[in-house]
């Protein structure tokens, strides 16, 4: 009997202490809301919008770090510089890259999306950071000026109105493949922006593979994609093999991942270095062609504005007499850049970032627990005033001198982690602002058009924009 009273005793006593200690582990994360089970609190993100997502919990759980429940992981959201620059920084401490289950699944192979992508992610900044250094970028902006060139030929001259969303894409995306594997036959380009948009317009609908759903046709998208670029790099591959000079030697991104190795020696698979192209490919198509629709825009929008890039863009034309831009053109369009900047911070291209936390580390006096996942987004500080006087009001002038407070602007990351491609980026969008200002003045068709902001901004309808060509 006595046994039996010490056993019971210490059965409770060890219930009693892991419950303690659970309640103090649990009691240590940070506040929030899980929301409902499998689908946490991905419809009110939904329904609410980034925006007003972010901060209604920031107002009334905490400033620096509060915890929600998206695509069905437990995750934490970090808030303001602080958040930002810790999320910057720690990358290879206590976080590695993650992407939702869902956008592996329709765009990557396989063996990626069961796996971390931390591995793609750094064969990404690496390679990127290499191709993309001034020296290289310099030589881009002559074919981006002449691809810009006859796209403004086809796609914008003798048009009254153009949904600029769409014209935008195809640029921004046959730019991609010209620059990153040599690819401009229209036909292939075509094909292959095809598949992207079925990937695209899936990729953050409901994530049930079922036929006739827009995930199901997202998967199959993702699919065809890879089969594409497999043909593409399988035959790159066998050219440099081959040793044929003209078509091995060629300085894209792809010719040079392909005379990648490995830690033992090995080349680069086909398979990575497709999961790779098709990340690249995936932030062309989205992100600079969003941020070329929504700086036409705000010059729709603003005549003032206008005029003053319209004169800035005018004295580069005049002397250049026809010649191609270069790199020295570039650097003289500050103001351009502003305009350019204030309106990533108005509508940035993406909502942010996710990590996957590799091992418990605490911030802001709480515990952030292995297996959770993290997001830093622009939505804590772009919009907020205590950063950014008079946030509702669109001011260029915000980004002449110093700029910003760091780590309050990241619609490109910031520090260790920021986009390798954000001066490619700059560049692009420069590059076709010049060739559109310079020919047209812009009038917005529906001057209340909607913008929807959820992982991706979208302007309702296309933002069809009437155009008004220069008199010579």
């Amino acid at each position: 009997m006595d046994a039996l009273l010490f056993m019971s005793l210490i059965a409770i006593i060890s219930m009693f202490l892991f419950f303690f200690f659970f309640q103090k582990h649990k009691a240590n994360v940070p506040p929030g809301s899980s929301g409902l089970p499998v689908v946490g609190e991905s419809i009110k993100f939904v329904l609410s919008g980034p925006q007003g997502f972010i901060r209604e919990r920031m107002e009334k759980y905490a400033q620096d770090v509060f915890q929600t429940s998206l695509f069905g992981q437990k995750m934490a959201l970090f808030c303001g510089p602080q958040g930002n620059k810790f999320l910057f920084s720690n990358q290879t401490k206590s976080l590695a890259s993650w992407w939702p289950l869902s956008v592996r699944k329709a765009l990557f192979f396989p063996e990626v999306v069961e796996s971390s992508t931390d591995k793609i992610a750094s064969l990404q900044h690496s390679f990127m950071r290499e191709i993309l250094k001034p020296e290289a970028l310099k030589h881009y902006i002559p074919v981006m000026d002449s691809m810009a060139r006859e796209h403004v030929e086809s796609e914008w001259a003798g048009h009254e109105v153009v949904k600029a969303y769409s014209v935008s894409k195809k640029y921004t995306f046959d730019l991609a493949c010209k620059l990153l594997m040599s690819v401009d036959d229209a036909e292939h380009v075509a094909r292959l922006a095809k598949y992207f948009t079925l990937v695209n317009t899936g990729l953050f609908s409901v994530p049930i593979d079922l036929p006739g759903t827009a995930y199901s046709r997202a998967i199959k998208g993702g699919k065809s994609v890879r089969a594409e670029l497999m043909k593409i790099i399988t035959k790159r591959r066998k050219d440099i093999m081959e040793n044929n000079l003209e078509k091995a030697t060629r300085s894209d991104y792809l010719s040079r991942v392909l005379l990648l190795t490995d830690e033992n020696g090995d080349f680069i698979s086909e398979r990575e270095i497709t999961n790779n192209i098709i990340g690249l490919l995936f932030a062309s198509y989205e992100t600079t062609s969003s941020a070329i629709t929504f700086v036409l825009k705000y010059l729709a929008e603003l005549p003032e504005i206008y005029d003053k890039v319209y004169e800035e863009q005018m004295e580069i034309a005049k002397s250049k007499k026809g010649d191609l831009l270069k790199w020295e053109d570039i650097q003289k369009m500050k103001y351009s850049w502003n305009v350019a900047c204030e309106t990533l911070r108005f509508i940035p291209p993406a909502l942010g970032g996710f990590r996957e936390v590799v091992s418990d580390f605490t911030y802001a006096g709480f515990t952030i627990p292995k297996g959770w996942k993290t997001l830093w987004t622009v939505h804590t500080t772009h919009k907020n005033p205590k950063y950014f006087a008079d946030p509702e009001t669109f001011n260029p002038s915000r980004f002449e001198g110093k700029g910003p407070v760091p780590y309050t602007y990241v619609p490109f990351g910031g520090g260790s982690r920021m986009c390798p491609r954000k001066e490619y980026a700059r560049l692009e969008i420069l590059v076709f602002l010049h060739n559109i200002v310079t020919k047209f003045k812009l009038k917005k068709v529906n001057p209340q058009e909607n913008i929807e902001l959820y992982f991706l901004p979208v302007a309702k309808e296309g933002l069809p924009l009437h155009l008004i060509g220069h008199k010579i």
